[in-house]
């Protein structure tokens, strides 16, 4: 994503736009760089839902997802997919979950760690449904894609792009995606909440930040660049290609989002008694 835009607006400028990919900690050891930046619009983050919200709730990092960040622009909504072995009696959300609450039945989801948007993702169902269900962690997405079409797992929520060849080739059955709204890489799925589990939501999302206290008019500029950038038709072909749909908003409605994400996977992290809130 960051070099998809970064590209983009090299074009746009003019000016050389470098990607430095910073990894280890989960995000965090990157995030941090990002957070101690000088604050002149030269060095800005390409922040996730996973390592700017998830993460300050699951574990001690240096820094704060408000306090030290500055909105820029959300950059993409990336759904997740609810998909089952075919081998499980079920074809729709609510039929899933009678047969999870069914005397008996023991169901283990996948996802692609503790604490990941897939994880906490099927903590919200199960506390929004009632029903109960094993957890069973893997090393990404991939890897869990592998099992639930083995059948070692029964079902879980992971990336549509991930899923969507195999679901396509009948490996494994798709019952809902996460979003508020149906996703353009698989439109004739339907949502969640569409299935009987009034207000779900769930995204996985991207967006660009800076550092605290970045000028107005730096945030502004920055905010109608990326915007620009990601209206452009060959760009939303290969965001939507990508399993990507792309953001939208100003600034304040990326940090209202940020800030509502906060809120509302600190109460899922702590009722399922997870990380630095159990």
């Amino acid at each position: 994503m960051a070099r998809l835009i970064a590209q983009d607006l090299f074009e746009a400028w003019g000016q050389p736009v470098v990607v430095d990919n910073r990894s280890g900690a989960g995000g965090a050891i990157g995030t941090e760089l990002g957070a101690r930046a000088p604050a002149d619009g030269y060095t800005l983050l390409m922040a996730t839902a996973s390592t700017l919200v998830v993460n300050p709730l699951m574990s001690k990092v240096p820094f704060d997802p408000l306090r030290d960040f500055t909105p820029v622009a959300h950059t993409t909504t990336v759904p997740l997919i609810l998909v089952v072995h075919p081998s499980l009696p079920v074809k729709s959300v609510q039929e899933l979950i009678v047969h999870a609450k069914a005397p008996g039945i023991r169901v283990n989801y996948a996802s692609s760690g503790e604490g990941t948007i897939s994880h906490l993702a099927t903590e919200l169902f199960k506390s929004t449904t009632g029903v109960s269900m094993a957890h069973v962690p893997y090393k990404g997405g991939g890897q869990a894609i592998i099992d639930l079409m083995a059948g070692h797992v029964q079902m879980g929520f992971v990336n549509v792009l991930e899923a969507a060849a195999q679901v396509q080739a009948g490996r494994l059955r798709a019952l809902a995606v996460s979003t508020p709204a149906r996703s353009a890489v698989m439109p004739t799925v339907p949502t969640v909440a569409e299935s009987g589990v009034a207000g779900y939501a769930v995204i996985q999302w991207s967006g660009v930040v800076g550092p605290a206290a970045l000028a107005p008019e730096i945030v502004t500029k920055l905010n109608t660049d990326i915007l620009k950038s990601l209206a452009r038709p060959a760009m939303r072909e290969r965001l939507i290609g990508s399993g990507a749909d792309p953001g939208s908003g100003s600034p304040a409605q990326f940090g209202a989002l940020i800030k509502a994400e906060i809120g509302r996977w600190s109460k899922v992290i702590q009722a399922a008694k997870l990380g630095a809130l159990r």
